[in-house]
């Protein structure tokens, strides 16, 4: 019986510990290097924060050219993009990059109305005063706007990116200006 208790004890820690290991994360930036043999790529953030990223093969790639000639998988040096991801140990690896820009994910700057994580809503405010509201997907829902603090509050200034399914804004991103 001990040992029964043991071994229990033993699978629920290893299930945290990877738990622990499965929450994503997401950086935007723009895409400096892309390593075909050893299926990795690099993103430099606007603060020059450099991150190398695993891509396999349940890795999403939205929004790009996969035929383009210089591209691997759809990611070209340049492209400038969104990469939610997950880091275990040291590793970083991709589970889904959204190219930003032409042909790519839309961008809008605003202020935050409301937020609702839960239920998956967003409301911005433009400079014009038009009032836009958001479907978030469940990564942007996660993980988009942390890095504005634990309360999102009504009056923060933000970019989302976007795109239009069936008429409705889908906010896939979102950070703080």
């Amino acid at each position: 019986m001990k040992t029964l208790k043991k071994v229990v004890l033993a699978l629920v820690l290893v299930s945290v510990a990877y738990a622990a290991d499965d929450v994503v994360n997401a950086v935007h930036g723009t895409i400096t290097k892309v390593d075909s043999a050893t299926k990795t790529f690099v993103i430099k953030t606007a603060d020059g924060t450099e991150h190398s990223m695993h891509v396999v093969d349940a890795t999403t790639v939205h929004e790009s050219d996969i035929s383009a000639k210089d591209s691997w998988r759809g990611l070209k040096e340049g492209t400038e993009a969104v990469v939610h991801y997950t880091t275990a140990g040291t590793d970083d690896t991709a589970l889904e990059i959204d190219k930003i820009g032409k042909g790519g994910l839309k961008s809008s700057e605003g202020t935050i109305e409301g937020i609702d994580r839960g239920g998956k809503k967003l409301v911005v405010t433009s400079g014009d005063g038009a009032q836009s509201t958001y479907r978030l997907t469940d990564h942007a829902a996660k993980d988009a706007g942390k890095g504005i603090g634990a309360g999102v509050e009504k009056g923060t200034k933000v970019t989302v990116y976007y795109t239009k399914d069936a008429g409705i804004r889908v906010a896939h991103f979102f950070e703080k200006d």
